[in-house]
Protein backbone atom coordinates (compact mmCIF):
# COMPACT_ATOMS: atom_id res chain seq x y z
CA UNK A 1 0.00 0.00 0.00
CA UNK A 2 1.06 3.41 -0.84
CA UNK A 3 2.44 5.72 1.87
CA UNK A 4 -0.22 8.52 2.80
CA UNK A 5 1.59 11.54 1.31
CA UNK A 6 -0.70 13.79 2.95
CA UNK A 7 1.02 13.48 6.36
CA UNK A 8 4.17 13.68 5.36
CA UNK A 9 3.90 17.29 3.80
CA UNK A 10 2.93 20.20 6.17
CA UNK A 11 1.14 21.88 4.01
CA UNK A 12 -0.56 18.63 2.73
CA UNK A 13 -1.58 17.75 -1.36
CA UNK A 14 -4.37 18.96 -2.43
CA UNK A 15 -6.76 17.58 -5.20
CA UNK A 16 -8.57 19.93 -7.50
CA UNK A 17 -11.34 19.56 -9.88
CA UNK A 18 -11.28 20.64 -13.28
CA UNK A 19 -13.34 23.50 -14.31
CA UNK A 20 -15.99 22.83 -17.25
CA UNK A 21 -16.08 25.78 -19.27
CA UNK A 22 -19.65 26.19 -21.41
CA UNK A 23 -19.46 28.80 -24.39
CA UNK A 24 -22.71 30.99 -25.42
CA UNK A 25 -22.87 30.89 -29.02
CA UNK A 26 -22.24 35.01 -29.02
CA UNK A 27 -18.75 33.87 -26.80
CA UNK A 28 -17.70 31.05 -29.85
CA UNK A 29 -18.85 33.92 -32.52
CA UNK A 30 -16.59 36.38 -30.99
CA UNK A 31 -13.31 34.11 -30.68
CA UNK A 32 -14.07 32.51 -34.21
CA UNK A 33 -13.59 35.77 -35.89
CA UNK A 34 -10.47 36.74 -33.73
CA UNK A 35 -8.21 38.19 -37.00
CA UNK A 36 -5.42 38.52 -34.65
CA UNK A 37 -4.40 34.64 -33.88
CA UNK A 38 -1.48 35.78 -31.33
CA UNK A 39 -4.70 37.39 -29.53
CA UNK A 40 -6.46 33.88 -29.84
CA UNK A 41 -3.84 31.64 -29.13
CA UNK A 42 -3.48 34.27 -25.42
CA UNK A 43 -6.96 33.93 -25.05
CA UNK A 44 -7.44 29.88 -24.99
CA UNK A 45 -4.07 29.89 -22.62
CA UNK A 46 -5.52 32.11 -20.17
CA UNK A 47 -9.42 29.79 -20.76
CA UNK A 48 -6.71 26.94 -20.39
CA UNK A 49 -5.50 28.10 -17.02
CA UNK A 50 -9.04 29.04 -15.59
CA UNK A 51 -10.01 25.55 -16.47
CA UNK A 52 -7.35 24.14 -13.58
CA UNK A 53 -8.33 26.90 -11.35
CA UNK A 54 -6.63 30.14 -11.92
CA UNK A 55 -8.70 32.61 -13.76
CA UNK A 56 -5.54 35.22 -13.70
CA UNK A 57 -6.48 39.10 -13.84
CA UNK A 58 -10.69 39.05 -13.24
CA UNK A 59 -12.77 41.65 -11.60
CA UNK A 60 -16.19 41.76 -10.86
CA UNK A 61 -18.60 43.82 -12.96
CA UNK A 62 -21.50 43.43 -10.75
CA UNK A 63 -24.29 40.85 -10.59
CA UNK A 64 -22.27 37.86 -10.73
CA UNK A 65 -20.72 38.50 -13.80
CA UNK A 66 -16.76 38.37 -14.08
CA UNK A 67 -14.05 40.19 -15.83
CA UNK A 68 -11.28 38.17 -17.56
CA UNK A 69 -8.54 40.69 -18.67
CA UNK A 70 -5.99 39.96 -21.16
CA UNK A 71 -3.42 42.45 -21.43
CA UNK A 72 -2.66 42.12 -24.80
CA UNK A 73 -3.68 44.34 -28.12
CA UNK A 74 -6.57 46.33 -27.58
CA UNK A 75 -6.98 45.10 -24.29
CA UNK A 76 -9.33 42.02 -24.89
CA UNK A 77 -11.74 40.72 -22.80
CA UNK A 78 -13.63 37.64 -21.56
CA UNK A 79 -17.04 37.87 -19.52
CA UNK A 80 -18.36 35.31 -17.50
CA UNK A 81 -20.12 33.52 -14.54
CA UNK A 82 -19.81 30.94 -12.46
CA UNK A 83 -22.81 28.39 -11.91
CA UNK A 84 -21.88 26.17 -8.68
CA UNK A 85 -18.37 25.42 -8.31
CA UNK A 86 -17.31 23.46 -11.32
CA UNK A 87 -18.94 25.44 -14.03
CA UNK A 88 -18.15 28.62 -15.78
CA UNK A 89 -20.29 30.43 -18.65
CA UNK A 90 -18.45 32.16 -21.37
CA UNK A 91 -20.86 34.94 -21.93
CA UNK A 92 -18.94 37.23 -24.40
CA UNK A 93 -15.78 39.00 -25.74
CA UNK A 94 -14.95 42.27 -26.47
CA UNK A 95 -12.07 44.69 -25.79
CA UNK A 96 -11.79 47.93 -24.22
CA UNK A 97 -12.99 50.11 -26.70
CA UNK A 98 -16.67 48.62 -26.08
CA UNK A 99 -16.06 47.79 -22.50
CA UNK A 100 -19.52 49.14 -21.18
CA UNK A 101 -21.28 47.82 -24.38
CA UNK A 102 -19.82 44.15 -24.01
CA UNK A 103 -20.81 44.12 -19.91
CA UNK A 104 -24.63 45.07 -20.53
CA UNK A 105 -24.57 42.25 -22.93
CA UNK A 106 -22.83 39.84 -20.63
CA UNK A 107 -25.62 40.92 -18.02
CA UNK A 108 -28.02 40.04 -20.40
CA UNK A 109 -26.98 36.97 -21.74
CA UNK A 110 -26.40 35.76 -17.93
CA UNK A 111 -29.73 35.80 -17.46
CA UNK A 112 -30.69 33.36 -19.93
CA UNK A 113 -28.25 31.06 -18.84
Amino acid sequence: MPPDLTAMSPMGYMTFSMIELRQTAQFSHWLRRLKDAEAAARIVGRLRRMEQGNPGDSRSVGGGIMEMRIDYGPGYRVHYAHRGKEIVILLCGGDKRNQAQDIKRAHALAEEY
